[in-house]
């Protein structure tokens, strides 16, 4: 594999267009991210007794466990920059310390921390480790839909409209992984081809496909698999 430190930030999150073409998954399966990461569509996949799932970002920070407590961080934080939107304590943790150094699939991603400067929420993302081909971009995407969901709690309670500022995408390890190094050669040289508009798509061109992915949702509520 080869990796590097890399901090990464975006100024305008959601200036169109927002998606790349070409990132490992499909706008339907996007939507089930962004789902899973800020409504925990997949927190009764947590049964690592069973095998299944350690954990899920959802989880982590709307429902952290310890010492037989559960804290919402999300919703501190969004009490914490209501009172004051200076603070340098809004952050939210998703490692356990007790727990995690010996599981065999923790949490990538360690923190968020966040503040508004003047009428904008900057959110930074802390990770240990981050998959630049497979993973980033999914990660970015929900959760600065994430940002934009704790920007909108703060403007109603505050009743003052808040908006999404920037973005740092911060990974200690950067990585692309040896076994798919030629799929991600390929991805390169397919850049190198095309247009700006030819490797992007707008929000609303994605909707259409945001929507399957949300009947895929209503289905696996029937039994069916996602």
């Amino acid at each position: 594999s080869r990796d590097c430190t890399m901090i990464m930030e975006v100024t305008h999150p959601f200036k169109e267009p927002r998606l790349h073409r070409a990132f490992p998954a499909g706008l339907e399966d996007l939507e089930i991210y962004r789902q899973e990461v800020i409504f925990g569509i997949h927190d009764d996949w947590i049964k690592p007794e069973e095998g299944k799932w350690e954990y899920t970002y959802h989880e982590r920070l709307f429902n952290y466990k310890a010492e037989g407590k559960s804290v919402d961080q999300i919703d501190y934080l969004v009490r914490k920059l209501s009172e004051t939107p200076y603070t340098r304590r809004a952050q939210a943790v998703t490692w356990k310390a007790w727990l995690d150094p010996e599981c065999s699939d923790s949490p990538c991603m360690q923190r968020f921390w966040l503040r508004i400067f003047e009428d904008r929420l900057q959110l930074n993302v802390h990770f240990r480790s981050n998959d630049a081909f497979k993973a980033a971009f999914m990660n970015m995407f929900a959760f600065t839909e994430l940002q934009k969901v704790i920007a909108e709690k703060i403007s109603e309670k505050i009743d003052k409209k808040i908006n999404v500022g920037k973005y740092l995408h911060i990974a200690d390890s950067y990585h692309i992984y040896g076994s798919y190094y030629q799929d991600f050669k390929g991805f390169l040289d397919t850049l190198k081809k095309r247009s700006f508009e030819e490797r992007t798509w707008s929000t609303s061109f994605a909707e259409p496909f945001f929507e399957e992915g949300r009947k895929r949702l209503k289905k696996d509520k029937k039994g069916n698999l996602v």
